[in-house]
């Protein structure tokens, strides 16, 4: 039975810590993407390390969400992130979609006291959600031709499904 997946985060001296846990998925992305808007407007901001060590599984929602993370921080502190995953499940996922040219990947775990908080998960809209997995996707095709290939059908789907109804 996979854990259900949350979100902690701490914060020192600038440096941010992001853990995601359990079945890291969809339903996170809400919550994920408002505590990396605070972080990115937080006038100290300087790294930030993102902790897959207590991940079970991680969706590819989740995933491009987690590209667009190093993509901002390259251009606010021009610097990759840190990315921990001592899981070879995890790593190959992350490796075959490019994220060792977007982070640092760093296999092991050294022991962190980290103080952290819980982040309350959001409910979305389905329009939100919706809006989320398409731009999700778009930020991982724009990491490599594989990741082109590999959801060019899903984007080009979620466009199609985004347009109204055109009644005559």
């Amino acid at each position: 039975m996979m854990t259900p997946g949350k979100i902690q985060f701490a914060e020192s001296e600038g440096t941010y810590v992001l853990k995601l846990v359990g079945e890291v998925r969809l339903t996170l992305c809400a919550s994920l993407e408002n505590v990396l808007q605070a972080m990115f407007e937080e006038p100290g901001f300087r790294s930030v390390i993102v902790d897959l060590s207590e991940a079970e599984t991680i969706d590819s929602t989740s995933l491009g969400l987690l590209a667009k993370l190093s993509i901002m921080a390259r251009k606010q502190i021009a610097q990759r992130p840190v990315l921990i995953s001592p899981r070879p499940d995890i790593t190959r996922v992350l490796m075959s979609m490019g994220f060792e040219r977007i982070f640092i990947i760093v296999e092991d775990v050294t022991s962190q006291t980290c103080e952290y908080q819980d982040i309350e998960c959001e409910d979305c809209s389905e329009e939100s959600i919706h809006a989320r997995v398409l731009d999700a996707h778009r930020t991982l095709m724009s990491l490599n031709e594989n990741n082109q290939k590999a959801f060019s059908d899903l984007v080009k789907q979620l466009e199609r499904c985004r347009q109204p109804e055109v009644t005559a």
